[in-house]
């Protein structure tokens, strides 16, 4: 699993490393992003819909979300 530690940016600042993370990536393959802003998780929802997508808030504030690249 890829991690991309997006602590600290503002969109679209980590919609394009996950992006550019998942050309290099296999179908099944999952990548974890970090953040702090609760943004990030809607707009990934949004920008990456064909993919599988879960999140969790691991600590108040931050959360893991997780691509799983499809086709």
């Amino acid at each position: 699993m890829k991690k991309i530690d997006c602590l600290g940016d503002m969109c679209p600042i980590p919609i394009l490393k996950a992006r550019k993370e998942l050309k290099s990536m296999n179908v099944g393959d999952i990548v974890k992003v970090v953040s702090d802003h609760s943004c990030v998780l809607e707009e990934m929802q949004s920008n990456f819909r064909k993919h599988k997508i879960t999140s969790e808030e691991v600590i108040n504030g931050v959360w893991e979300i997780f691509i799983e690249k499809r086709d």
